[in-house]
């Protein structure tokens, strides 16, 4: 059996110093120690040779501020709280340290060495995806662990033995009680998007888990928001960390812009549709599974491809949509808030509300899909006049100050905001649907039409576009 090896990094003695309070947020009498210098290069940072070659060659070349800020203190063993919205490159932040502190260590079977929590499958893979190369480079071998797909193959993973384990709360629980995996020896434990588990209900499985770990491990957690919950792990599972924030506070950015669109009730999903026909991609936000799929039809109806991301997807459907969504197959995709958590698409520059988020943090969680890593985007809400004054409180806890348009669908300004345009009329989808042409929009007659299948025509639109709107 291995030996432990000892953790390396600076004893935990020493004087702490308090945190201050963050605006907007709780006060952090968790004894927070000062950290180490931000880095200026990759290379001052002593990286092993094999892994900055891997970098130089995906193009890492320059440091995110929070990589900057976060690895030399997480190099050196010692316990990080980040506060940095997603898509601020925090991934390689904790990524890159827990797999150079993880290389030359070999698991045993069943006991990894170092684990990731993580709220969704969706970010799950996209962090396995994103620190695979830099794993082979350091001969670590990585396991994803998460519900939807077969346990038994993870489970054989595990007993194969995997140093780095990234997973979701629920389904390692599962793989902890089955006694197919077990966690005394994890040496580094990081909480990505802290937050979002806390708000999904993993608190109690992540304390849990915290608690199976090896207490002088390390620890690295990092959340978009300190509030309650967040507060709580902190406060229980943390040890004199050094606080990293290097974002603001409502976790908006200089690139993104933000804009409120009033429309009519009876014109807002022909708004919709019209930006959707745009060229370039773009997520669309409804708030029910049912009225996503439904909306979903109508886009690929209309000639516009389209495809649904939701909870009532199974995952191997969730991850091929991403994948076509990523490589452009399809340009709308249209989801619950299911993809707001974490997911990440390259060049992604609209984002839109179709049903406006429930409060603030969903509404960040949203537009974080867009503007990331330093690249532009907009955010787009449509309301209707009875949504006005939930969504100026929204925007007011969210600390935005939206642009406000009225806007009809066909109008120039919507064409200018988010380059909207006229669906292609009698499109026909790759799966043979016929072009659905209810919800507003108002194409020609086609030639040759008989009185009898104009009436059809008519009555059929009507009755889709009822469905429709009920359905939304």
């Amino acid at each position: 059996m291995n030996a432990k090896p000892p953790l390396p990094g600076p004893s935990r003695a020493g004087k702490p110093q308090r945190a201050a309070a963050l605006p907007g947020e709780l006060s952090m009498p968790q004894a927070v120690t000062p950290g180490l210098p931000p880095a200026e290069s990759f290379e001052t940072l002593g990286l092993p040779p094999e892994l900055l070659r891997t970098m130089t060659g995906l193009g890492v070349e320059e440091p995110f501020p929070v990589q900057a800020a976060t690895l030399p203190s997480a190099l050196a063993g010692r316990d990080v709280l980040g506060r940095a919205r997603t898509g601020s490159g925090k991934t390689l932040a904790f990524g890159l340290a827990l797999l150079v502190r993880s290389a030359g260590l070999r698991a045993e079977s069943k006991r990894p060495l170092a684990l990731v929590l993580v709220p969704t499958r969706e970010l799950a893979q996209q962090v396995s995806e994103a620190l695979e190369p830099y794993a082979q480079a350091l001969n670590v071998r990585l396991a994803t662990v998460v519900g939807g797909v077969s346990i038994n193959r993870q489970s054989a993973l595990l007993r194969a033995g995997a140093d780095v384990v990234v997973a979701t709360p629920g389904r390692l629980a599962d793989l902890v009680s089955r006694r197919d995996c077990h966690l005394n020896q994890v040496r580094i434990t990081v909480l990505d998007e802290a937050d979002q588990m806390c708000d999904l209900g993993f608190l109690p499985q992540v304390s849990e888990i915290l608690d199976q770990v090896r207490p002088d491990g390390q620890r690295l957690l990092f959340s978009a928001t300190l509030d309650r919950d967040v507060d709580q792990l902190v406060r229980s599972h943390l040890h004199d960390p050094v606080l990293v924030s290097v974002d603001q506070v409502a976790g908006s950015v200089t690139t993104m812009e933000h804009h409120v669109l009033v429309v009519h009730s009876a014109d807002k999903y022909a708004t919709a549709t019209e930006i959707a026909a745009r060229d370039g991609r773009v997520l669309m936000f409804l708030d029910t599974k049912a009225g996503v799929d439904q909306f979903t039809r109508h886009l690929r109806a209309s000639g516009v491809r389209a495809a649904a991301l939701h909870s009532g997807k199974s995952q191997p459907q969730r991850t091929h949509t991403l994948a076509r969504f990523k490589d452009g197959e399809i340009t709308v995709l249209v989801a619950t808030n299911v993809a707001a958590r974490g997911i990440h698409i390259d060049a992604l520059d609209l984002v839109v509300n179709v049903d406006p988020p429930a409060d603030a943090k969903d509404y960040l969680h949203r537009g974080g899909r867009t503007a990331r890593a330093g690249e532009s985007g907009k955010v787009v809400t449509l309301v209707t006049p009875n949504q006005r004054r939930d969504v100026n409180r929204l925007m007011s806890d969210a600390r935005i100050r939206p642009t406000v348009t009225p806007v009809r669908s066909g109008e120039e300004r919507l064409t200018a905001l988010t380059g909207a345009r006229r669906p292609p009329a009698g499109a026909r989808t790759s799966s043979g649907n016929a072009p659905f042409r209810g919800l507003g929009t108002r194409p020609g007659r086609p030639a040759k039409e008989s009185r009898r299948a104009a009436e059809a025509r008519r009555t059929a639109e009507a009755r889709s576009a009822a469905r429709v709107r009920k359905g939304l």
